[in-house]
């Protein structure tokens, strides 16, 4: 396979701070989609409704966001990115402020849905970095903006909880919207201003959507690896609040949301990941965070009453998923780099959908088998996705052409 990147994509240059910019943007973006989650028993009072009708409307977040990056994402390639990037944020800002307006949990969950499907500008932007930046430094770029992800899924539950006990829920939300305001301008001015990139009409990239994993193994490889491995992350996380909650250990909620900050440790591993995928190649990277997660989930299964040693493996967990994460999407960004964000659609559906339905099997394991076996079971997946890692290196053959250069494809 050979791909020419074309001249106006190698004229643009994306540097440091435009680089840390979408880092920040990205972060932001996806924040917005998490912060009522920790404010859910103050807005049911509000709306005289109870906890489980507003954790339903809160449910309509992940929806949104799954549909956001199946029709929103691909868009980038359409136009300017700068343009795309500032008019998603404004729909953003505008489901923000819509929300901070309802009166009924039906209006919640519609604005709540919208937020999410706008929210999905993380991905946007990380298909920005896999169009624009060099190469040699694609994966390094991505670590840094996908640190921005990952810090802001952890910022969106601290700030909103934060904000909505100085300001209410209501305030707290147009304080979100008013960023995103901010992160709009600023992306008109700091982003490329390039055409599009695509070939093929919007609803052509939407129809062939399902054969780009026909014609592309590296892509279904890729896809069904981080659908295994985002599996066993929601599982985790979802069945640790639940195994948190029960007898023997009874914990409040504020105190199982502290677990949370044990991501910190996955914040940092995209960065250092994304540089090492570019100096030793994505699939050893992988192995190497896929190793980490087994080990720290096995050992999750039996030391939940060592809080220390529980806080020191989730991070490590973390860090090994994220890694992987990171290196796993260079290869995908890099199917054809002029026009990435069709692959990197395609692939976070897949993605998001594992880590769906690891979010609910999750909870249901842990009251049906119990923490060991859940933990086991999630192990069980990741040496899955390490397996097919192993198996399948489909992309050996692949040649990118950039300008005068030929650069052998890793996985």
């Amino acid at each position: 396979m050979e791909l020419d990147l074309g001249p106006e994509t190698r004229s643009v240059v994306l540097r440091t701070p435009t680089v840390w910019f979408m880092a920040l943007a990205a972060g932001i973006g996806t924040a917005s989609v998490y912060p009522l989650q920790p404010a859910i028993s103050e807005v049911a009072g509000s709306l005289h409704i109870s906890v489980a009708a507003v954790g339903t409307a809160l449910a309509c977040g992940p929806i949104g966001y799954l549909l956001g990056l199946a029709l929103l994402v691909p868009l980038v390639d359409r136009s300017a990115p700068r343009a795309v990037v500032s008019a998603q944020f404004c729909l953003l800002a505008v489901a923000l402020a819509a929300s901070a307006a309802v009166g009924s949990v039906w209006l919640l969950g519609a604005g709540v849905g919208l937020i999410g499907a706008a929210s999905s500008v993380g991905a946007q932007l990380s298909s920005v970095a896999g169009r624009f930046a060099a190469p040699t430094r694609r994966a390094t770029v991505l670590g840094i903006v996908t640190a921005g992800i990952s810090a802001g899924v952890l910022a969106g539950r601290i700030a909103g909880g934060w904000l909505a006990e100085a300001l209410g829920w209501r305030g707290m939300l147009l304080v979100f919207a008013a960023a995103c305001v901010a992160i709009a301008c600023a992306a008109r001015i700091a982003l490329p201003a390039a055409s599009a990139s695509a070939t093929t009409s919007y609803l052509a990239t939407l129809r062939n959507m399902p054969i780009l994993f026909a014609r592309h193994p590296a892509l279904r490889s890729a896809a069904g690896r981080g659908a295994l491995w985002f599996f066993a992350f929601c599982t985790i996380w979802s069945g640790l609040a639940v195994a948190l909650s029960q007898p023997p250990f009874s914990y409040s909620s504020e105190r199982i949301g502290l677990y949370a900050l044990a991501g910190l440790l996955g914040v940092v591993a995209t960065r250092i990941s994304g540089v090492w995928t570019d100096r030793i190649g994505a699939r050893r990277v992988i192995l190497i965070g896929l190793t980490l997660t087994i080990v720290s989930t096995l050992t999750l299964a039996v030391s939940l009453s060592n809080t220390a040693l529980t806080l020191l493996c989730l991070g490590l967990f973390d860090a090994g998923l994220f890694a992987a994460q990171v290196a796993n999407q260079s290869t995908v960004l890099a199917l054809d780099p002029t026009a990435p964000a069709r692959f990197n659609s395609a692939y976070m559906v897949v993605y998001f959908i594992g880590g769906s339905l690891g979010t609910a099997f999750g909870a249901v394991a842990v009251g049906g088998f119990g923490w060991p076996t859940t933990a086991l079971l999630a192990a069980t997946a990741t040496l899955v996705a390490a397996a097919l890692t192993v198996r399948f290196r489909h992309g050996r053959n692949a040649v990118v052409k950039v300008g005068g250069s030929v650069l052998d494809g890793d996985l």
